[in-house]
């Protein structure tokens, strides 16, 4: 998926790099080992060569012919006339219409030149245009979002994705709106606690210390198991979490809460294990048996536990499930173990790639995890 994504961005060149690449070819380097190293098409390199050859500016516009010139000054020209035509007509009419003129036309001409034409400013229309949005739409919008996020979003996080649509809306709007359509969040519900397991007693130390924050990307992989109802009998489920970006990296659903359930969740895992440097999780007894032993030595994977009887030391695994709890176990109904499976997976992929943390600035966990780790390269 990274290849793919990697041949769809558009590479952008400075005219010193452009520079460089001629005067290696001017080096006497081949052509053929110049497109190699560098992946530039070989027509790419041809044009280069011409412009530093013809003019020495490696500028569109220095480049071009007065035939070229004068053919693009027709074209804007034309463009003006047309867009002129098009938004002329109710130049007269009021504020708001003119808004909605200059919406409507907004795939076709900038909005600069649209508001010079029907003689108001920039800032009016922005602010016009996204601080009233029309009631019905505001509706819509917040319906969509709300069933988008499985009925789990409140005010806050809805105020979010409204914003990347270009809407603009108060916390007390939305609520209203959401009150008015009956849009119940899945957190308002109560909570009940689960019972505690009886103590792991190993000496192995509490490497993490609540340093959940800015951890490197598979530097810290948290980990927790909980029950849920099946049928008539308690199954269980497991995960692993990346405190880099929260994302669940790892997941398993079993009939029994055992190590080897925290095994197949390690198996699910997409990438080399070896990366993680640090497993983490309480003291529950399932953490501690021979075949976690194994699997973490065998990737060199250190080990860290919690403190006795201290669940912050764990919070972002207890916080994880909390999450699960509420948008995923209490609004399902599983008949047997491979639905809870199936239905885990679907909820999974859900929340790493759609749902929006605030601790990640509101992004989904493969956003930032695809935005950080850019910025590192």
């Amino acid at each position: 998926m990274s290849q793919n994504n990697k041949s769809k961005t558009r590479r952008t060149f400075t005219p010193e790099f452009k520079q460089q690449i001629v005067d290696l070819y001017l080096s006497g380097k081949r052509k053929c080992d110049i497109i190699r190293e560098y992946g530039i098409a070989s027509s790419l390199l041809d044009k280069w060569i011409a412009q530093a050859t013809n003019t020495g500016s490696f500028k569109e516009k220095d480049n071009r012919s007065s035939e070229d010139a004068e053919l693009l000054q027709l074209r804007k020209e034309n463009q003006q006339l047309k867009m002129e035509n098009d938004i002329l007509k109710p130049s007269s009419a009021d504020l708001r219409t003119k808004v909605n003129v200059i919406k409507a036309n907004t795939h076709k001409y900038s909005v600069s030149a649209m508001c010079k034409v029907l003689q108001i400013p920039r800032s009016t229309y922005y602010y016009e245009a996204k601080a009233k949005p029309d009631e019905t739409e505001l509706t819509a919008a917040i319906i969509d979002i709300f069933k988008a996020s499985r009925n789990n979003y409140g005010t806050r996080k809805i105020k979010v994705k409204l914003k990347e649509r270009d809407i603009i809306a108060s916390r007390r709007q939305i609520g209203r709106i959401m009150k008015q359509e009956g849009l119940v969040s899945n957190y308002t519900r109560a909570q009940f606690r689960p019972h505690k397991d009886s103590c792991n007693e190993s000496n192995i130390e509490n490497i993490v210390n609540r340093n959940f924050n800015q951890q490197p990307f598979r530097n810290v992989v948290v980990s927790d198991l909980t029950y849920v109802r099946v049928g008539m009998s308690w199954n269980y489920i497991c995960v692993l979490i990346d405190l880099f970006n929260r994302e669940i990296i790892g997941y398993s659903a079993g009939l029994n809460k055992t190590a080897l359930l925290v095994k197949q969740a390690f198996q699910t895992v997409n990438g080399n294990l070896k990366d993680i440097q640090i497993f983490h999780t309480d003291r529950g007894n399932e953490f501690k048996n021979q075949l976690i032993k194994e699997t973490l030595k065998a990737f060199d994977i250190t080990r860290s536990l919690s403190h006795k009887g201290c669940p912050y030391d764990n919070a972002v695994a207890e916080a994880t499930f909390k999450i699960i709890k509420t948008e995923f176990v209490c609004n399902q109904t599983f008949s047997n173990l491979y639905e809870l499976k199936y239905k885990l997976a679907d909820y999974v992929n859900w929340y790493n790639n759609h749902r929006i943390h605030s601790s990640l600035g509101y992004l989904t966990p493969r956003e930032y995890r695809m935005i950080t780790l850019k910025k590192v390269v």
